[in-house]
């Protein structure tokens, strides 16, 4: 069912598009967490390390299509807002004809070049086969990827944030059923937990498709709104691809932590995954305000409602702060015990390491959440190379901290490479903001 942002109080449409799409990105987070938690208990530390090892490289290639399906999303909400719904079908058209040259590319690309990707990143030795095995097959399922991302994009950029969220808890579910069938049953290690995530990621794709074709006629397209026309694939790329750069900027900065990281040992590798993990999952909440917000701020826009853009802006980061409160709290004491989800009891050092990572982050979320508001909101007004810019401030921050500390100083070092190039988005993303908001006043007040 479709909601429009464009009228009622902005907090309560932000809270209850918040919930659903909260549920939603919680199961998503699932989705790398059962795969952690299942190799950390019935495979072994040194599968976890092999997992753990390629998450960046794995956040690279994921985040990339995840920024184009919300960027191809974005001009979908705009029309929506304008009420053109010939538009919202001739660019549904155009968003299939870029998946599909996209999916192909970018998953030829990845598999070809897995070898290269893992020696760049230091990929020890004993833990290399695993890593490889699983990560090559989480790049051949980059078209289940696509296909998920870009129906559920769609589908939010229309205001139903609940619809995606139902087939999401189904493939969840479904998820750690083959995770557990794979590796106890099976016996399949890495690879069992790979090819889980990959299925389940392409039946909650296949219902949203469904979804669309039965309730959502205005995002049907007919043969006459398939006729090409550059301009709008156009339009799509110019939003889409600064926002699947600025996921690949970010993740490279994780990949260069990463490679450091790689080359202190499995035991370090072991720490900063189930520590990461955590702070993922914690980070969730805010997340979901910062996608809410690109939703939002992509349909006031289209309906011309500027000043409704600055009420959502400042509801969205009141709650922003409520939560890295609360956030605190939670990493600081809730996240020691969350890591005997991914270890056992035994793993004494490995544990005290863990839980100095959750002190150190614990005092950084608000920056965090500041970043997915701000980014997201700038994102959906469609100013994406300002928000890829402050990716870019991530990852100068973060290869200043791995090549000029981690190497020095070790893993206290990289506890910190998260929250200083949080903080240096910020730097950048909240002065683009105020700057976006006047430009854009002035040029409605000409008009």
């Amino acid at each position: 069912m479709e909601r429009d942002l464009t009228r009622g109080k902005p907090m309560s449409l932000i809270l209850r598009f918040c919930l659903p799409l909260f549920a939603g990105n919680l199961f998503q987070q699932l989705y790398n967490l059962v795969d952690t938690i299942v190799v950390g208990q019935f495979v072994g530390k040194t599968a976890l390390s092999a997992v753990g090892s390629v998450g960046s490289l794995s956040f690279m290639v994921i985040g990339t299509i995840i920024g184009l399906c919300s960027g191809f999303a974005i001009p979908v909400a705009q029309a929506f807002g304008a009420e053109d719904k010939p538009k919202m079908r001739r660019i549904m058209a155009h968003i299939t004809y870029l998946a599909i040259a996209l999916g192909i590319v970018i998953t030829a690309a990845t598999v070809l070049c897995t070898d290269l990707f893992l020696e760049v990143m230091n990929t020890p030795d004993d833990i290399y086969n695993d890593a490889h095995d699983y990560i090559i097959i989480i790049f051949a399922g980059i078209p289940a990827t696509l296909l998920y991302n870009i129906t559920a994009g769609v589908v939010r950029s229309v205001g139903d944030s609940k619809t995606p969220l139902y087939f999401l808890i189904i493939s969840s579910l479904l998820n750690i059923g083959l995770d557990l069938l794979f590796v106890i049953r099976f016996n399949m290690g890495v690879s069992g937990v790979a090819i889980a995530t990959v299925i389940s990621q392409a039946v909650s794709g296949l219902l949203c498709l469904v979804v669309i074709k039965r309730k959502f006629k205005l995002l049907h397209f007919s043969k006459q709104d398939m006729d090409f026309d550059w301009q709008i694939c156009k339009k799509l790329l110019v939003i889409g691809v600064p926002m699947a750069l600025q996921f690949s900027i970010t993740a490279a900065g994780t990949i260069m932590v990463q490679s450091c990281v790689n080359m202190l040992g499995s035991d370090v590798i072991t720490a900063v995954t189930v520590g990461s993990k955590v702070v993922n999952l914690i980070g969730v909440p805010s997340e979901t305000i910062g996608i809410t917000m690109a939703t939002y701020c992509g349909q006031n826009l289209g309906a011309g409602k500027i000043d409704r853009i600055r009420q959502g802006m400042r509801s969205a980061v009141l709650l922003g702060v409520i939560y890295s409160v609360m956030a605190y709290f939670i990493s600081k004491y809730g996240g020691p015990y969350a890591s005997l989800m991914f270890l056992n009891k035994g793993e004494t050092e490995i544990l005290s390491t863990v839980a100095e990572y959750f002190s150190i982050c614990a005092w950084f979320y608000l920056a965090l959440s500041l970043i997915f508001i701000f980014r997201n909101a700038l994102q959906g007004m469609g100013y994406s190379l300002v928000a890829m810019s402050g990716g870019i401030f991530e990852l100068v921050a973060r290869a200043i901290v791995s090549y000029g500390f981690i190497t020095k100083f070790g893993f206290i070092a990289a506890c910190f490479s998260n929250p200083i190039a949080w903080i240096a988005a910020d730097v950048l993303l909240l002065p683009a903001y105020f700057i976006v908001m006047n430009k854009l006043k002035k040029k409605q007040q000409l008009s």
